[in-house]
């Protein structure tokens, strides 16, 4: 029997022994930080039985949902679900429901996704509102009709590696320099196809009438909600075959929506975010390198096995890929959002900690945003000469906006590093199956320029930490919201 309780830890903690308490509460303030890094270093390195056993259990399922280590997490959402049902709250029951229909679905067991949802939901619908039956509802039915499918079937060439070419191309008004990734010899169903490469949106993602274009297959019972600026409800369509570069992808599922922003002037520039592929389809392809200098995206045939690294790359509570880095003397977990067209932005945290520097040292401006629903004006500062440090290799970039408003920045990650950033690095490494991030410097990046003013040490500032009897409420929350979703291209500045 579930019971219906908001504080699942209070149960755990207060029947725990003095001599246990220390690593159980290292590991409960590691789920309330949402530090899968930490959490992983703990679990690692502490026996397993001196962990209280739900926490055993339920570290296990984080890990592996966070860490992209679904071999980790299916079986420990099994053990979970069918050993600790008396310990779990509802609200985390559906979160749990929600993060193993996830790793299920990416290795391709999505019947079986579809089954486990539905029993999940006919177990606790009595205490659930209208809104999550309806979100449950939703995901189970989009699962039972990608079974029917069998997404992301790979063929790579003969050889021990294959090549994806791309280009560079320029979008938005002339003045503000922005540019996006497009990749070169792509074929969806046959036809020629002018694709965004975004590593920061979590779906692909294509226009209603690009979808019809193509000839995708629409799949029925599959609403989405994507929130860009402002929510607006999709389906799921199937692509028969795509082709980039020498690598064919049969069964690819992409969510349908329209992308204008009902701004004129944005919407002139639409074009480019008609056909978008993003971290859904990375994941599936194992291990890619953005070699910038070459203009090419090289993916082994071989897939890599997992080498027992320590990962620097997790996933959010909106399942946004993050990756450890230092930017201005400062660690940040940064997205790496190859849709965002410019060099990156940070958020008010960042603001209120150095304001004093930012406020003397950088140039008061303003940025205009278009993205799915709408347009929105933010005040921003324009910092020069910012050092970011990613996957061992520093580069300075020339120009970084920092933004000013009360939320201008997702309370998941610190920044984010547009397209021109991650072009200053000559290659970057996504590594699925360790999820490791590395880079290489590139000969003609701006790292090799002097900075024009002294940066100081910058910091970022955190909200106070919670008590460790909120920890999985919060991780409730956080995948409730991965119903939407969060990674919604978006139109650059205009």
């Amino acid at each position: 029997m579930i019971r219906k309780i908001n504080i699942l830890l209070l149960a755990v903690i207060i029947s725990l022994d003095a001599s246990a308490q220390s690593v159980d509460e290292k590991i409960a303030n590691a789920m309330n930080w949402s530090d899968w890094f930490a959490l992983d270093s703990i679990y690692n390195a502490t026996p397993k039985d001196s962990i209280n056993g739900f926490l055993e259990i339920f570290s296990r399922c984080l890990l592996g949902n966070r860490l992209n280590r679904p071999d980790v997490s299916i079986p420990a959402f099994q053990e979970l679900l069918n050993t600790q049902s008396e310990n779990l709250g509802v609200g985390n029951l559906v979160s749990s429901a929600y993060m193993f229909g996830m790793d299920l679905s990416r290795v391709g067991q999505n019947e079986a996704a579809a089954a486990m949802t539905k029993a999940v939901l006919e177990s606790a619908k009595q205490y659930l509102d209208s809104a999550t039956i309806v979100g449950l509802t939703s995901t189970a039915n989009r699962y039972a009709e990608l079974s029917v499918f069998r997404p992301y079937q790979i063929e790579y060439p003969d050889a021990l590696a294959a090549t994806v070419p791309f280009e560079i191309v320029p979008v938005g008004p002339k003045d503000k320099n922005a540019v996006l990734m497009h990749l070169r010899e792509s074929y969806m169903n046959g036809i020629e196809a002018d694709i965004t490469f975004d590593t920061g949106a979590g779906t692909n993602i294509i226009s209603p009438e690009m979808a019809e274009k193509y000839n995708l297959t629409p799949l029925d019972g599959t609403r989405i909600t994507v929130a860009g600026i402002a929510a607006r409800d999709g389906y799921i369509a199937m692509a028969k075959e795509l082709k980039i570069g020498n690598i064919t992808v049969r069964d690819v599922p992409f969510t349908v929506i329209s992308m204008s922003s009902g701004n004129d002037e944005a919407d002139r520039y639409i074009d480019s975010f008609n056909i978008v592929l993003g971290s859904e389809l990375m994941l599936q392809l194992k291990d890619l390198t953005i070699d910038f200098a070459n203009r090419q995206i090289t993916v082994p045939t071989v897939v890599p096995e997992r080498s027992g690294v320590a990962p620097n790359i997790c996933f959010s509570s909106t399942m946004n890929m993050l990756a450890k880095g230092v930017v201005a003397s400062s660690p940040m977990l940064v997205c790496l959002d190859s849709g965002d067209a410019s060099f990156g932005s940070s958020g008010r945290n960042f603001f209120e900690a150095n304001k004093d520097y930012i406020t003397t040292h950088a140039r008061l401006d303003s940025v205009r945003e278009a993205g799915i629903g709408g347009v929105i004006y933010s005040q921003c500062y324009k910092v020069p000469d910012m050092s970011v440090s990613l996957g061992g290799s520093t580069v300075c970039v020339p120009e970084f906006t920092v933004k000013t408003a009360e939320k201008a920045m997702r309370a998941d990650y610190d920044c984010i590093l547009g397209v021109k950033s991650m072009m200053l690095f000559g290659k970057v490494r996504f590594n699925m199956v360790d999820f490791v991030l590395t880079t290489e410097p590139s000969a003609n990046s701006v790292v090799s320029y002097t900075p024009q003013h002294g940066i100081c040490d910058f910091k970022v500032s955190k909200d106070k930490g919670i008590s460790a009897f909120q920890a999985l409420g919060i991780i409730a929350v956080g995948v409730g919201r991965t119903l939407i979703n969060p990674n919604a291209p978006a139109i650059p500045d205009l």
